[in-house]
């Protein structure tokens, strides 16, 4: 299993309509990509304003759905809610 994850630093300058995040963009994401699942962190304390994780069965399974026609529509989406350059993570899960 591969765990997809995006994360949100915090600055003082950014904006992040969490909102927006679970009730529009991440639904998209979930369209486009069918990943297994997916989990939103809301941060509290740390260094992340916010994070989402997805979990797919392989990384073929990955790659091919950011081969989606719908990623393009979820990367111009992040102007919707965010002013902040995500950092995304590629992990493969090793205990579960």
């Amino acid at each position: 299993m591969i765990k997809v994850s995006v994360f949100y630093p915090s600055s003082e300058a950014s904006t992040f309509d969490h909102d927006y995040y679970r009730t529009t963009h991440v639904p998209l994401c979930a369209k486009a990509w069918n990943p297994v699942s997916s989990q939103i962190d809301r941060g509290v304390d740390g260094p992340y304003v916010a994070a989402v994780h997805f979990v797919f069965d392989s990384l073929g399974a990955f790659q091919g759905a950011m081969g989606s026609p719908l990623t393009g529509e979820v990367m111009a989406d992040v102007a919707n809610y965010t002013n902040i350059t995500p950092v995304m993570q590629v992990a493969e899960i090793v205990e579960g």
